[in-house]
Order: structure tokens, then C-alpha cells, then sequence
């Protein structure tokens, strides 16, 4: 294990380093972590037995956003259980959002989706919340697929309780769980913010994002909202499920449609490599 990784690791377990604004500050390189004296001994005890990894700034998968992105959006840190490797190749990675309570006929939808996805040989990228992403990994794990689900908690305290079981199956089989974080929130303040930033890492890790279905801002779910904006901050390509037939005035797709009015792509067959 990378001696600066495990130490930037240990550091913020144990409250040296008290957020990644303070770990610019103070302990952006290798060697300011190289030379921090800290006992990392129980921090490395913790990774084997739960069967955790850890990537830091300092190596390739986060490394490669430096200069890309402003620093503060990159994670310094990332906790990971399953293959890591599936965010080496961001080329293959997917990520699919959208609305806690989608009606039946969106969940259809977006398993026809991410099954056309897997034929082309994706990873679907989502965030374990209820509704639309765990459609995503469940369809993953259905037809045989790779997932990457991507939390707003720490690890060991999995939100929402009802998809600790999902995240499970997605390691047993081959996908990974992540989180950028190590440590329970302080505040409730802090807490809800996680939510937000987890929002942007689905944009981060992906080429291309598919908003499946979300209520225009102000009537509902904000996560979506925040992935897609990230997504276009980042570069990536954005697609929308929308049909103009049967969508149209549907609240549901608010946001699609907001989306679309300021040049996001209907979602179809025809106009995107993956599908």
C-alpha cells in the first residue's frame, strides 16, 4: 500500500486533517505526508478487515483531474470496496440519474436503457439512492453487468438501510462501492451537503450521463439537477430520456425539458454511440 495514501488516509480517520480545504492547505504533496509522523497501524488494520481500498490524489485515477478541474472538486480520497479498476476507463463509464419515485413506465424505460448499455459493453455509474439508481444497479445485476455505486456516507453506514444488501451484490459481483468519505458528518448541515457532492463524483466518473426522469427545480428531487450540471461543467455528454409525445407537461420530466430547451440531447438510438 502507497505509504502518502494510507498516511492521508490515517490522517483524516484520526482528525489530523480536517478537510480537503486543510489537506491543500497544509499537506498537498507527497512529502509533507511523507514526513507527518502519524501511527497508521490501526487505520491499516481497519482497511484489511473490512476489505477496503484506498486511492489518494496521489495516484492515477484522481491524479489525471488535476488541471482539468477546480482542485476543490477533485477527492483526495476515495474508500473503495470491489474493483477498482472500473474507474481507470472513464470512456466506459455511464452514469445514470434520476427521480426517487419514478411511475412504472419509467422504470421500463430506463431498464430497456441500461440493458442496451451493457450489450455495448458500459458500466453504469449511479448513487445506491432509492428510485432510479437502484433500477440502474439492479438492472446491472440482472443481465450480468458491471456497476459503480457511489455514496454520500461513509462505507459502514450505507443511506438508504434498505439498499445495504443491494450494495453487497454489487462487490460480490464484480462492481464497486466508493465514497470519498471517511468519517461521520459533524453537523446536519454537513450531512445534507454530502448528498450534493456525491451528486457531482457520478458526473466526474463518467463519459457520458443519462438523466432518466426529475422534477424541474422547485418541484422536486435536486440530485439529478446537480449531476447534470456538474456534467456540463465537467464535459461530459448529456442525454435525456424524453418522449415528446407522451412526456410533454408530465412533471416528471421537468427538468428533462428544461434540459432540453438549453441544449441538453433527447436520449434515442440513433444519436449516441452507446445505445
Amino acid at each position: 500500500m502507497d505509504l502518502p495514501t494510507l498516511k492521508l488516509f490515517g490522517a483524516i480517520r484520526q482528525g489530523v486533517i480536517e478537510s480537503p480545504k486543510d489537506f491543500w492547505n497544509n499537506f498537498g504533496t507527497r512529502e509533507s505526508l511523507e514526513k507527518l509522523e502519524i501511527d497508521t497501524s490501526q487505520d491499516e488494520k481497519y482497511l484489511k478487515e473490512n476489505d477496503l481500498s484506498i486511492v489518494s490524489i496521489f495516484d492515477d485515477e484522481l491524479s489525471c483531474f488535476v488541471g482539468t478541474i477546480k482542485k476543490e472538486e477533485i477527492p483526495i480520497l476515495l474508500v473503495c470496496k470491489g474493483d477498482v479498476s472500473l474507474i481507470r476507463e472513464i470512456s466506459k463509464n455511464v452514469a445514470v440519474v434520476g427521480t426517487l419515485n419514478p411511475s412504472e413506465d419509467i422504470k421500463n424505460r430506463e431498464q430497456q436503457i441500461v440493458q442496451s448499455l451493457l450489450k455495448n459493453g458500459k458500466v453504469i455509474v449511479s448513487g445506491l439512492a432509492n428510485g432510479c439508481d437502484t433500477i440502474a444497479h439492479e438492472t446491472c445485476l440482472k443481465y450480468g453487468g458491471k456497476t459503480i455505486a457511489i455514496l454520500p456516507t461513509t462505507i459502514n453506514n450505507i443511506y438508504p438501510k434498505e439498499n445495504i444488501k443491494l450494495a453487497d451484490e454489487i462487490v460480490k459481483n464484480g462492481g464497486l462501492v466508493l465514497t470519498e468519505y471517511v468519517t461521520e458528518p459533524a453537523t446536519k448541515f454537513e450531512k445534507i451537503n454530502r448528498f450534493i457532492a456525491r451528486d457531482r463524483l457520478q458526473a466526474l466518473f463518467c463519459k457520458d450521463i443519462i438523466l432518466i426522469a426529475s422534477h424541474r427545480q422547485g418541484e422536486g428531487d435536486s440530485g439529478s439537477r446537480h449531476a447534470m450540471s456538474k456534467a456540463k461543467k465537467y464535459g461530459r455528454n448529456r442525454y435525456v430520456m424524453f418522449n415528446k409525445t407522451k412526456d410533454h407537461e408530465n412533471p416528471q420530466f421537468g427538468l428533462n425539458e428544461d434540459l432540453i430547451n438549453t441544449g441538453c440531447e433527447i436520449l434515442t438510438k440513433n444519436n449516441i454511440s452507446f445505445v
